[in-house]
């Protein structure tokens, strides 16, 4: 039995009835009143077991997004129902408003919407559904809660494919379909043109040139096809928060990002989440299945407090790749965790490979090495200033091994590694 406020309205009455019968007997009559009341009421409010409670949630939702439960509440009992229903789910689903007042006449049902703002990626999962009824008089009532399984998949949010739109339209360039073209070594052959101040003699076409008695250059594009591995670090490094969120969120943002565009280039694009064992993993997706793949693959990938197996990272990519490829290595240039691990690997495998990576660097370092307002401030920047010494030696030692070093911001890594990106297929590197 669950009492209200009015029950507790009517006991307080009580003092009414004892300032005219200042006696205990008073105090005990009007107690057992109230408690009779309470009860009566009580049994004469619909049962809360005999309602049929239903669930609805759509399979996912982007973080940030909103979502609609759907909640269908059907009395099956002989009484009205009168009383509250409460929807509940985990705290990080983000249920707006979770409980709903209902008045039901035998037989009918309703349909309750709870909408959820989630605040975390993953699967948002339902908890129990509590109905409460009140009698006639609304003293008291009955309250159960039932299980009704529902599960909500929260998708990265995929704020990075705003910079999508400009990429694409440097792609298109360098795909030949605008005005400008692209030469070099290792792009393919598209068509050929004459000749203007500033092109590249080596680009002559001497056969065309001949027949058509005036200079003819060949024009490429880049080659299509390619593979393109992107190598996400889940080991402890990438649970580090920087800002508000885990390093590892904005690594997610890279790499959804320079998915959608090296998909749109034509390339080939799989996914790997590693720490010391696979996390997640994303092959064979292509075309308009390879996106929606990648979110739900990397909805539910959390950082593990463990250290990164970089040879067996390694042993992963020889894997899963035969012929020269792209590497994304989106971990953090972490000097002691980079010198530990992956230097002894990543030499071999930029032999056979294009290696990037691509590390988020710590905007609260930079305001550190800016402070100078007193000594401690003075202290927190030479630290940080050595801190970002020791990440520039790094990234040159990883450079001299052949690997390219994408070192930005959180909200600027994604479009810094896409123009990376870009640049190698320029290059002809790719």
């Amino acid at each position: 039995m669950v009492l209200t406020g009015r029950a507790v309205l009517l006991a307080a009455a009580g003092v009414v009835a004892l300032a005219l019968v200042p006696s205990a007997g008073t105090v005990l009559v009007w107690a057992v009143l109230v408690a009779l009341v309470c009860v009566v009421d009580a049994l004469l409010a619909a049962s809360p077991r005999r309602v049929a409670v239903h669930r609805e949630v759509p399979a996912s939702v982007r973080l940030s997004q909103s979502a609609t439960c759907t909640l269908t509440v059907t009395n099956v009992g002989p009484r009205r129902l009168r009383g509250l229903v409460r929807d509940a789910w985990q705290p990080s689903a983000g249920a707006v408003v979770d409980r709903h007042r209902v008045d039901l006449p035998p037989g009918e049902g309703r349909r309750l919407r709870t909408v959820l703002v989630p605040t975390r990626r993953g699967d948002r999962r339902a908890d129990l559904v509590t109905v409460r009824t009140v009698g006639p008089l609304g003293v008291a009532g009955r309250q159960a809660s039932v299980p009704v399984p529902a599960r909500l998949r929260v998708l990265p949010e995929f704020a990075s494919r705003r910079h999508l739109p400009s990429r694409l339209a440097r792609l298109r360039e360098l795909d030949g379909r605008s005005a400008v073209q692209v030469r070099g070594a290792g792009t393919e052959f598209d068509s050929l043109r004459e000749y203007v101040v500033g092109d590249d003699v080596r680009s002559i076409d001497w056969r065309a040139t001949a027949r058509r008695n005036d200079v003819v250059v060949r024009t490429w594009r880049p080659e299509r096809d390619r593979r393109v591995l992107l190598v996400l670090d889940t080991s402890r490094t990438s649970a580090a928060r920087v800002g508000d969120a885990p390093r590892l969120d904005a690594a997610l943002e890279a790499a959804l990002l320079l998915a959608a565009l090296a998909s749109r280039a034509g390339d080939r694009v799989e996914l790997l989440a590693y720490d010391r064992r696979v996390r997640a993993r994303v092959v064979g997706a292509s075309g308009p299945r390879l996106m929606p793949a990648l979110a739900d693959a990397l909805a539910g990938v959390e950082p593990t407090l463990v250290e990164a197996d970089w040879p067996g990272a390694a042993a992963q990519v020889r894997e899963r790749l035969s012929r020269r490829a792209l590497v994304v290595l989106l971990t953090a240039l972490e000097p002691a965790a980079v010198e530990a691990g992956l230097l002894a690997v990543v030499g071999p495998l930029a032999q056979r490979h294009q290696v990037v990576l691509a590390s988020v660097a710590d905007p609260e370092a930079e305001d550190l090495r800016r402070g100078r307002g007193d000594a401690a401030a003075v202290f927190d920047a030479a630290a940080a200033e050595r801190a970002g010494l020791e990440r520039a030696a790094v990234a040159l030692r990883l450079r001299q091994r052949g690997v390219e070093v994408v070192d930005a911001l959180p909200d600027d890594l994604a479009p810094a590694l896409a123009d990376r990106y870009l640049a190698l297929k320029a290059a002809g590197r790719l």
